[in-house]
């Protein structure tokens, strides 16, 4: 692999921690000098890594897209972001995809360039898929907690009032009527109706 020569410096903060991005970039700069790096651009962001909103992350990817620059360097992998393994892995498989390589300045096993790099990327594709999977399994098990709850797809049940309708039917209100009321469809009105009341050739129509 030819080595890259246009570089792009990717350095974030958190505003919250009142940090700033100075020390980053110092070493940053001094490291792509040392192997004769052109800098083309400095992105810098004062954020959160915990989601990809980022204006100049953002604007970073959309210039690797273009192929403006070779390689995206970091001062360390959480720089580029906090979003967990599996996401990060991709924004990583992103770049790759527009021919851009990725290098943490802080960790040598974090970058794509060089024999690690394949390997750093094989194994960090198992990790991201292991956390997929967790993720998957965390789901699944909360939606069944749910359902033994009486709740479906993390809600609670709906709880309603069936004497309240009884009473509202008999005060002669409409199926309709009653649903607005009860702020439900009127095909539950109907079929809490027929669950209330005898069997009666007079019944309620569902859907009628």
């Amino acid at each position: 692999m030819p080595t890259p020569r246009r570089v792009a410096i990717y350095a974030r903060v958190s505003k919250a921690q009142g940090q700033d991005t100075e020390n980053q970039l110092a070493q940053l700069r001094d490291f792509c000098a040392s192997y004769g790096w052109e800098i083309v651009h400095e992105y810098i962001d004062h954020i959160t890594g915990k989601h990809s909103d980022r204006e100049q992350f953002k604007a970073m990817f959309t210039a690797a897209s273009r192929r403006q620059f070779d390689t995206v360097v970091t001062w360390a992998l959480d720089r580029l972001s906090r979003e967990g393994v599996a996401q990060t892995f991709d924004h990583i498989k992103v770049l790759r995809s527009y021919g851009v390589e990725y290098v943490s300045f802080t960790e040598a096993h974090f970058r794509t360039t060089g024999p690690p790099g394949e390997l750093m990327i094989a194994v960090a594709a198992w990790i991201a898929e292991q956390e997929r999977k967790r993720i998957s399994e965390r789901t699944k098990a909360g939606l069944a907690k749910a359902r033994r709850q009486g709740r479906v797809g993390g809600r609670r049940a709906l709880v309603i009032d069936r004497d309240k309708i009884a009473a509202l039917d008999e005060s002669g209100l409409t199926m309709r009527e009653i649903a607005e009321e009860m702020g439900v469809s009127a095909a539950y009105i109907c079929r809490a109706l027929k669950a209330h009341r005898p069997p009666t050739p007079m019944a309620p129509i569902c859907g009628a």
